[in-house]
């Protein structure tokens, strides 16, 4: 399996979420207004670091890195805390200043421990049921709301490291991360919103069929089943809401981190919408597998505890 190369700047030719650029932005008195636009795909967040001025379009210059993206955020539900940390990778800071942020970047990475923590566990027990062909319930259940919890108490954590990110960044600067986020929140919430048993390519069905090189037989009989049991599509309201009020404050020359009333809600959306779907899913798919299969499927998730992010 492929990991995720957080590097900056690493895939060049991408269009970022919103038709607005930055530097538009800016002339426009600094506010940050955001015309509706379709998710973008995967490959929106990694960008230049210069804000893109062209409307915003589904480009990808590498396949590979949008399908994982998109993988990442199909398996880690770390909340908007998350979105803001890996955002930093690609804002392409001028070196004077980098070193300043990637501090900040490893207190808010140290300061979300809990939440990260109760999602590899979360994610180990999956694994574990996966191979074993049976899930034990009651602790994938505890387990699930022990993530829950430590999500919603991730922003009162991260206070200090969100107005210290704030101060050592430019209004433009802001701006560039506040798009970043945004699309990384897009990207999330469209494998939230994918059709449940879809057999495209970039779908979880699709990932899995390449992974385990499932027939065409096995992915008709599976996608039958994920199709039949499919989850209701989420609310994604409290998450909205929250970016919405994060950008407000954010692009504001005076900022306090406790006004944004709205993290604990996103936050707990993220986790307990997320990892419920993720749950699902390999709980209708694995018993239709072999066991060799199954053992192939949770080496793969057992690698998902060691991507960018959600490692220690």
């Amino acid at each position: 399996m492929l990991q995720i190369r957080w590097i900056e700047g690493a895939v060049l030719g991408l269009v970022l979420l919103a038709g607005l650029s930055c530097e538009s932005k800016s002339q426009s008195g600094g506010q940050a207004t955001v015309t509706p636009t379709p998710p973008p795909s995967a490959s929106s967040v990694a960008v230049s670091p210069a804000a893109p001025t062209a409307p915003p379009q589904m480009v990808g210059a590498d396949d590979s890195v949008n399908e994982e993206l998109r993988n990442y955020h199909r398996h880690h539900h770390g909340g908007v805390a998350m979105f803001i940390s890996m955002a930093i990778d690609t804002l392409g800071l001028p070196a004077e200043k980098k070193a300043k942020v990637e501090k900040i970047q490893s207190e808010l990475h140290a300061k979300m421990a809990p939440s990260r923590e109760a999602g590899r566990n979360t994610l180990t027990l999956l694994a574990d049921g996966v191979a074993a062909g049976t899930f034990d319930n009651a602790k994938l259940d505890a387990a699930m709301a022990k993530q829950t919890a430590a999500s919603a108490g991730v922003h009162a954590a991260i206070l200090e490291a969100l107005n210290q990110l704030h101060e050592a960044l430019s209004p433009a600067e802001r701006l560039a991360l506040i798009e970043k986020v945004k699309a990384h929140a897009e990207v999330w919430k469209k494998t939230q919103e994918e059709e449940h048993g879809s057999k495209e390519k970039e779908s979880h069905l699709g990932r899995l069929t390449e992974e385990l090189g499932l027939t065409p037989p096995e992915v008709e009989k599976i996608s039958a089943a994920l199709k039949k049991d499919a989850p209701p599509k989420p609310d994604t309201a409290a998450l909205d809401a929250h970016l919405k009020a994060f950008e407000t404050a954010f692009v504001a020359e005076k900022f306090d981190a406790k006004s944004l009333t709205t993290a604990n809600a996103a936050n707990t959306f993220i986790s307990k919408s997320g990892t419920a779907r993720m749950v699902r899913f390999y709980k209708i798919v694995t018993p239709l597998l072999t066991p060799e299969q199954r053992a192939k499927l949770a080496a793969h998730l057992r690698e998902r505890l060691n991507d960018p992010h959600a490692a220690k």
